[in-house]
């Protein structure tokens, strides 16, 4: 096995539940276990900084330790002297760099792009980088770099008095109705205020990269959620033929929106390489991967709900705003759950960005999605406590029908059906109304519910499929697997189509020499690339079969038919009436080492501009409202927290979540991606906030002992269940997104459940002891 080619293996033989009967483990609907397991488990799985090469070098980044102002001056001298220094760069020596294309496809300006900086926008910024013969030469030389500065005052958060309402976003406006008037008019009003801080992805594998340049071809190892999109970027950055770049990315120890995009640091490996001649490795330390990126911006949001005292909505008044960087853009949707989950004749969202000294913040599971749920799930909640109405009552009392901004209707939306499933096997019919009335010893007990949703995000995809000369199957994308189950379902789908087992495909992913794919993100990649792959096969097995019936050679020649049957690797005739032979033994006899069909679900007459911009940008992306449908998953959490008397500590014992995610290709990697979606909810919730000193803008707890995310001692069983259906609308085999969707409203879930607890209403993540006194 090669670092990129996977086999599946029969880790689960036996038959599946599916939502259409009990179906073969390999098929698509079955539960076959990742077929990347063996090799991760072993540690046969290489990943892209694990590679080793002659004469590799390595670097170490130097960063700012004020959070604006501007460098003075950079002292390398030591740093030069030091033992097995090959290169100190400054921005006064680096490489001038072309500024590359964005993700949205906008044209770049036409001016020089430096990773290196010279103007402080944020602590944590690159100034300088060592490059020596060992880590611990180039380690020991960093830290002999000396940058002086001349600071100037910064704003490092929301909280900063100087920071002002911000810029407005035009574009995140959403009006219908006269929201303000009827909120005024509405005999029941609810107005309040939801914050959720900084918050980072920590994947367990932190970023890096090796380049290494072969005259003017580049090729960089590194984890990459987006090969085509990266290489784009770092051909535009060295000015070089995007054919000329290549990426590879084999594994990838999770994402969650960081590892999208060619950062700094990546201009920094590669430049270096370029100076240098020689491969150059870089692999940013944790502490640093909370800057050299970013993660999800701190936001706020004022949620005001109109109603008449049944509890319908007559109004939602929302105002949001999030952080974003002095010298970049980032936008988080606030209004994005808002506007769509419960009906109402008037509404109103706006949403203005902030510009604090921070590093530009970026995608973090289900952004916009996941905050604004909390905004309107605790809202909702708490009107529900203010008419008296059970907490799920009223949420299928103002149950949208239709998609109320869009003016559309679902293409499937089993929200009801999530309620009600889900609350069946939670028992929430046993669930005391009242506040602080349900307890066990000294221990308050809280049953919280919210609902979330994600959208449908559609793109175009393509795949090559080999049938072999021994019959097996060979599957090529440079899309990737960073735990999600990439290689397992492609082979699933691929051996359903052609008719062979899993375990005879081989699927090879993590590279941009193969065919294309866009970004994996936003929970598109299965959607798209499960229909790329099956076309591909359908079209590799009609060549097969047209082989077997037309070549002379062939066994099948005489025998007239106008189709086989190709199943467990065997053709024959659906008549039963001539031979049957192995796939290996029909391409033996007609001649043929292989057969060999790329499929894609470009529109047939895009021309190689569009499709370079589908798999290098996201300006072809489909928008989830295109056509005559809305399309979205959809979940329902019920969850039952523990609340210390004494101590005010809070634990979830219980978590039962129903959710409508179409067709599972997968259900068992369905289900651990729903899990652990469901994880980092409750990580939000109870324990995740960046903490910034306020004297210089740095995070403090930029380390994975003092930002605490969930381990096991915090994480209760978790009961998923799946009540989707097929959803033709959405994607070619029917499913929808899974991903993203488990996490948007664990962390209202968790709130609701902690008010129904304790009577109090906590509506700033994390909830912490010092908030319930």
């Amino acid at each position: 096995m090669t670092v990129h080619d996977v086999r599946s293996r029969h880790g689960d033989s036996k038959r599946g539940d599916a939502s259409d009967g009990a179906i073969l483990a390999e098929a698509v609907g079955g539960r076959l276990s990742r077929v990347d397991g063996p090799a991760k488990i072993t540690g046969a799985a290489k990943y892209a900084v694990e590679q080793q090469f002659e004469g590799l070098s390595h670097a170490i980044l130097v960063e700012s330790t004020i959070a604006a102002g501007k460098v003075r001056s950079i002292d390398t001298a030591a740093a030069q002297a030091s033992p097995g220094v090959l290169l100190v760069l400054t921005p006064d020596n680096a490489l001038r760099l072309n500024t590359a294309t964005d993700w949205l496809g906008t044209p770049p300006p036409d001016i020089p792009y430096c990773p290196l900086a010279r103007d402080i926008t944020f602590n944590g910024q690159h100034v300088a980088a060592v490059v020596a013969e060992s880590f611990e030469q180039a380690v020991a030389a960093a830290a002999l770099v000396k940058v002086a500065y001349d600071e100037t005052p910064a704003i490092v958060d929301l909280d900063d008095p100087n920071a002002g309402d911000g810029i407005p976003v035009d574009t995140m406006t959403k009006e219908w109705g006269d929201a303000q008037a009827a909120f005024a008019a509405a005999p029941v009003r609810i107005c309040a205020a939801y914050n959720t801080p900084r918050e980072y992805q920590a994947p367990m594998e932190p970023h890096g990269l090796i380049a290494h340049w072969q005259g003017e071809r580049l090729t960089v190892w590194e984890p990459s959620q987006w090969l085509d999109g990266m290489a784009r970027t770092y051909a535009e950055w060295f000015g070089v033929p995007f054919e000329n770049v290549r990426l590879v990315s084999p594994y990838i120890g999770g994402g969650f929106g960081s590892k999208a995009f060619a950062y700094g640091y990546g201009a920094v490996a590669a430049m270096a390489a370029r100076m240098l001649g020689r491969p150059v490795k870089l692999a940013v330390t944790r502490p640093q991967t909370f800057t050299a990126y970013g993660g999800r911006a701190a936001t706020r949001q004022t949620v005001a709900l109109g109603a008449d005292a049944e509890g319908r909505i007559q109004s939602i008044v929302h105002r949001g705003v999030n952080e974003t960087s002095v010298d970049g853009m980032w936008v988080e949707p606030l209004g994005s759950v808002t506007s769509i989950m419960y009906a109402t004749p008037n509404f109103s969202s706006r949403q203005n960005v902030v510009r604090v000294n921070t590093v530009v913040p970026g995608a973090l599971r289900a952004p916009g999605e996941n905050p604004s749920a909390f905004g309107i799930e605790s809202a909702i909640d708490e009107l529900a406590y203010e008419v008296g109405i059970d907490p799920l009552e009223i949420r299928l009392r103002n149950y949208a029908e239709q998609d109320p901004e869009a003016k559309k209707p679902w293409s499937t939306r089993q929200l009801r059906e999530a309620f009600a499933t889900g609350a069946e096997a939670f028992g929430w019919s046993k669930r005391a109304p009242e506040p602080r009335s349900m307890r066990d010893g000294d221990q308050l007990i809280g049953w919280g519910i919210a609902a979330g949703t994600y959208p449908v995000r559609r793109a175009y995809g393509e795949a090559m499929v080999r049938i072999l000369a021994d019959g097996s199957v060979e599957v090529e994308s440079s899309s990737i697997d960073m735990g999600q189950g990439t290689y397992t379902i492609l082979a699933q789908t691929a051996a359903e189509v052609v008719g062979v087992p899993a375990e005879n495909v081989v699927v090879k992913l993590g590279d941009s020499r193969y065919a294309r794919a866009g970004v994996t993100g936003g929970s598109r990649l299965a959607g798209v690339m499960t229909g790329a792959v099956h076309k591909a096969a359908t079209a590799a097995l009609d060549q097969l079969v047209g082989l077997a019936i037309s070549d002379p050679n062939s066994p099948f020649h005489a025998l007239q038919a106008n189709t086989l049957v190709v199943a467990n690797g065997r053709i024959a005739s659906p008549r039963g009436d001539g031979p049957e032979v192995s796939i290996a033994e029909l391409l033996d006899s007609v001649g043929r080492s292989q057969i060999e069909a790329m499929g894609d679900t470009m529109p047939a007459n895009s021309t190689a501009d569009d499709r370079y911009k589908n798999y290098t940008t996201i300006a072809t992306a489909l928008s989830h409202t295109e056509g005559d449908y809305s399309r979205h998953s959809w979940c329902a959490h019920f969850i039952e927290v523990r609340v210390d008397e004494d101590f005010g500590t809070v634990r979830v014992s219980r978590v039962v979540s129903a959710l409508d995610s179409g067709r599972l290709y997968n259900p068992k990697l369905a289900e651990s991606q729903w899990k652990g979606g469901i994880i980092m909810g409750i990580g939000q919730a109870l324990l995740e906030e960046g903490i910034v000193d306020r004297r210089h803008g740095r995070i403090v707890n930029n380390n994975l002992a003092d930002y605490l995310i969930a381990t096991n001692a915090d994480i209760p069983d978790i009961e998923v269940i799946s009540v989707g259906i097929p959803d033709p609308h959405s994607s070619a085999l029917g499913g929808k997104g899974v991903g993203e969707l488990g996490i948007v409203g664990v962390a209202p879930a968790i709130a609701n459940a902690v008010f129904h607890a304790t009577g109090k209403r906590v509506r700033d993540l994390p909830i912490t002891l010092e908030k319930l006194i």
